[in-house]
């Protein structure tokens, strides 16, 4: 699997401390979801939009991609978070450079199997910790964490990370995703506690 990259130390660039203001610590790794866990036959991922080549991987062309296993830290918007996650999967920039951005690519919209989307800015994806991950602590990512493939932001709010991702679309203009036009911050940013709208 080779080394492990520590990213852990990102939260420099947004606070002073590690554990955001109004977060707990916690050893545990809650299940939240909006509507239960789909069951995701055949899983692929789609990529389209502002792109050079639209592309449809399967999950095995997929995780044939470049990949690295990062230690993490995981900020969930409902107040905790968990320390030295360590996720396996394509950087977002891998998978970029991959599929060819267009230059009028400002947006990202994440797509999921139970309907959920949300959506981040371009320059907050275009982050090395910004990962689509197929494994946590060197297993397969378990399907209630959103296995077998989800988005993980370690700089961001974990509702920014999609779970059972099927689609990555790539926007010239902002769009909203679910939570997001339910009133949730679109910046998500822990460390300014930019929760809600």
């Amino acid at each position: 699997m080779g080394d492990i990259v520590d990213v852990t130390e990102l939260y420099r660039e947004f606070g002073e401390e590690r554990l955001p203001p109004g977060q707990r610590e916690t050893s545990a790794f809650p299940v939240l979801s909006k509507s239960g866990t789909p069951a995701v036959e055949e899983p692929s991922v789609e990529v389209w939009g502002a792109v050079e080549e639209p592309t449809t991987f399967s999950f095995a062309e997929f995780q044939e991609l470049p990949s690295e296993t990062q230690r993490q830290d995981f900020h969930c918007v409902t107040g905790w978070s968990k320390f030295d996650c360590e996720f396996t999967g394509v950087t977002f920039p891998t998978l970029a450079e991959t599929v060819g951005v267009e230059d009028d690519a400002v947006h990202v919209m994440f797509h999921a199997a139970d309907g959920y989307t949300t959506d981040l800015p371009l320059e907050a994806c275009m982050r090395r910790e910004t990962m689509l991950a197929w494994a946590f602590d060197g297993e397969p990512l378990p399907a209630d964490h959103g296995g077998p493939l989800r988005v993980v932001t370690p700089h961001r709010y974990a509702y920014k990370g999609a779970k059972w991702v099927t689609g990555v679309e790539f926007l010239t203009d902002p769009e909203r995703g679910y939570w997001e036009r339910r009133g949730y911050s679109v910046t998500a940013d822990p460390w300014s506690e930019d929760r809600y709208a």
